[in-house]
């Protein structure tokens, strides 16, 4: 029997990358994935990915999945994320918030629309679906919420300062914004039994996105596999509450940490995380 059996899942920016990986790894295990994302078809976006490949693999591979187009950005499409996988397969029992949308633009260049926009598919989304699915969770007092940050949330500390290339300052914050409600969340929901927790890369992760900015190559020794993420978010979702709610952590330090990998490196490993990963 897999980790999630019986379970439902929400998997956002399930279309390729990091989202993909957990929503096939999470049917593996015998959840039935919701996959949300806005790109339903290949050629609706200039990378290569989208829901309706993703679901295609899962259910080759004997899973269940269900496609649902959906905007983050938007409060109704949330919404009606989580009617839908509800109508669908019934009340969801985890939802991990991978979603994002970034510009690496400096503060001075970039327009209020496009931080508005980043903001919205970013911390504004978490919090409308955490709180969607929340009343379910409660009223069954079990449930999980991963939410999916990133190391740009460690900031760059004080000065002087080398000059930069790319800012990453608006990511950054919102990711970091992400991690203190997650903390905050667990806190508020740990009498129902829900895991809250917030999960990084060690490494960079390779995805269409990240070798499309030129953040990593695929080849890089130095990034990790979008399969070490999905593995990691497996964990916080389907270990017991008191070992996982609250934590903000790192891929390989936590698989790590459980035995699950026997080596890692990078970020929780041989440098330290977030404030709010501090132990």
């Amino acid at each position: 029997m897999g980790k999630l059996e019986g379970k439902v899942a929400i998997v956002t920016g399930a279309s390729r990358g990091i989202g993909k990986a957990i929503s096939k790894l999470f049917a593996t295990e015998g959840a039935r994935v919701v996959c949300a994302a806005r790109t339903l078809d290949e050629g609706e976006h200039v990378f290569e990915g989208s829901l309706n490949t993703t679901v295609l693999e899962i259910q080759q591979s004997g899973g269940t999945a269900l496609a649902v187009q959906t905007n983050t950005a938007s409060e109704n499409s949330c919404i009606q994320l989580v009617q839908t996988a509800k109508q669908t397969f019934g009340p969801v029992d985890i939802l991990v918030n991978n979603a994002a949308l970034t510009y690496f633009i400096p503060v001075k260049d970039m327009g209020v629309h496009q931080w508005d926009r980043s903001w919205a598919v970013g911390p504004r989304a978490v919090f409308i679906l955490s709180k969607t699915v929340l009343p379910d969770m409660i009223e069954r007092r079990s449930g999980a919420i991963v939410n999916i940050s990133s190391g740009a949330a460690i900031g760059p500390g004080r000065g002087p300062y080398q000059p930069t290339t790319r800012s990453s300052t608006k990511y950054g914050a919102e990711k970091a914004a992400i991690e203190r409600f997650s903390q905050g969340l667990a806190e508020e929901v740990y009498p129902y039994g829900i895991t809250v927790a917030a999960l990084s890369p060690s490494q960079v992760v390779v995805t269409p996105g990240t070798i499309y900015f030129k953040l990593t190559a695929p080849e890089n020794p130095d990034s990790e596999p979008p399969e070490i993420m999905a593995k990691a978010t497996l964990l916080l979702a389907s270990e017991p509450l008191d070992k996982v709610t609250g934590l903000v952590t790192y891929s390989q330090a936590i698989l790590k940490d459980y035995g699950w990998i026997s080596h890692g490196k990078g970020i929780g490993i041989d440098r330290p995380g977030s404030g709010y990963s501090q132990r």
